[in-house]
């Protein structure tokens, strides 16, 4: 009797196979040479943000442009309050708040108040930059930031229809 042939190079990697970010929670695969990042976010994490902003990062000599830099850095930071501190994420939720014009939410005490689960994260805004502009995502994701931090609850779509 022959032997059975290798698994396939995905189940034997095991459980490396992906990382769970401790601060947003998106779930990536590690590349080899992953420096370490800092307390409360992956590196793949923050590998997936840089890679994601690296054309707008190269024209934030355009105003407009700069404004979505700027709205993209401060929801990566309000989601991996673990790598600032409760001081700098106040100033983070503020700063995007005015951005917005959306009403701040009270900051944490403590950053691990941070909510439990996010609506969007840098890897969904990546992941859609095929359909949809990266200023809107970008937007979007910000927006939903912010509603996490105060707590708001998911709206879903009403799917009712009237019959006749």
């Amino acid at each position: 009797m022959s032997p059975s042939p290798s698994p396939p190079p995905a189940a034997r990697l095991g459980a490396d196979t992906s990382v769970r970010c401790p601060g947003c929670g998106c779930v990536l695969v590690p590349a080899r040479g992953d420096d370490p990042a800092p307390a409360g976010v992956s590196a793949a994490c923050t590998r997936l943000f840089e890679e994601t902003l690296r054309g707008l990062r190269e024209e934030v000599t355009d105003a407009q442009v700069a404004v979505v830099v700027a709205l993209a850095d401060g929801a990566y930071a309000a989601q991996h309050p673990g790598a600032t501190g409760p001081q700098r994420l106040a100033e983070v939720l503020d700063d995007l708040a005015g951005r917005l014009a959306e009403p701040v939410p009270t900051p944490p005490g403590d950053v691990a108040e941070a909510p439990e689960a996010w609506r969007t994260t840098i890897a969904d805004v990546a992941a859609d930059l095929d359909v949809i502009d990266l200023p809107v995502l970008v937007e979007t994701w910000a927006r939903a930031v912010l509603a996490d931090w105060r707590r708001e609850p998911t709206r879903m779509p009403d799917r009712t229809t009237e019959r006749s």
